[in-house]
């Protein structure tokens, strides 16, 4: 079967660098539901298509094509005592950006009486490595097409 809009694609991937040192290798497989349902990058899915259980494909992708560019206004740093007790570096919170809108900020660093926030994804400004290798294509359900993502072993569960 081929990759096409409304398809479950199970891939296996790496992720590394520019210059190939690798961040991230899924230990399990990746599933996502194909087609513009934002489950993936746009140019991974678009690599994809029409390809077929066995396709391998390297992808180098610049920041503005797989994290986006960093944001330097999504740094914050914030006085510790606005923060519950137990905040720890890694932690994540939910907070806004300077327009009010909801965001989601990773705890970089506490320094004394001062929290170091920041709200893009850790790898933002990067251009990357992918290595993909799709080990499956199927058919999307009804509900997952409904729900814009997979259900079941490896995907979303309700």
């Amino acid at each position: 079967m081929k990759i096409e809009k409304d398809t479950v694609v199970t891939l296996r991937y790496k992720v590394a660098e520019a210059n190939g040192r690798l961040i991230e290798q899924s230990r399990d497989p990746m599933v996502y539901l194909h087609g513009g349902y934002e489950n993936t990058l746009p140019k991974i899915e678009a690599a994809l298509e029409g390809r077929e259980p066995g396709y391998e494909a390297t992808l180098q992708l610049k920041p503005e094509d797989a994290f986006g560019a960093r944001d330097e206004s999504l740094v914050r740093t914030i006085p510790k005592s606005e923060f519950p007790p137990g905040v720890k570096v890694g932690g994540q919170l939910e907070g806004h950006t300077d327009s009010g809108q909801p965001h989601v900020f990773h705890v970089m660093k506490i320094k004394g009486d001062k929290v170091m926030l920041d709200g893009n994804h850790p790898l933002a400004g990067r251009e990357l490595r992918f290595v993909l290798n799709v080990t499956g294509v199927r058919p999307a359900t009804q509900e997952e097409i409904a729900h814009r993502h997979v259900h079941g072993e490896h995907g979303h569960h309700h």
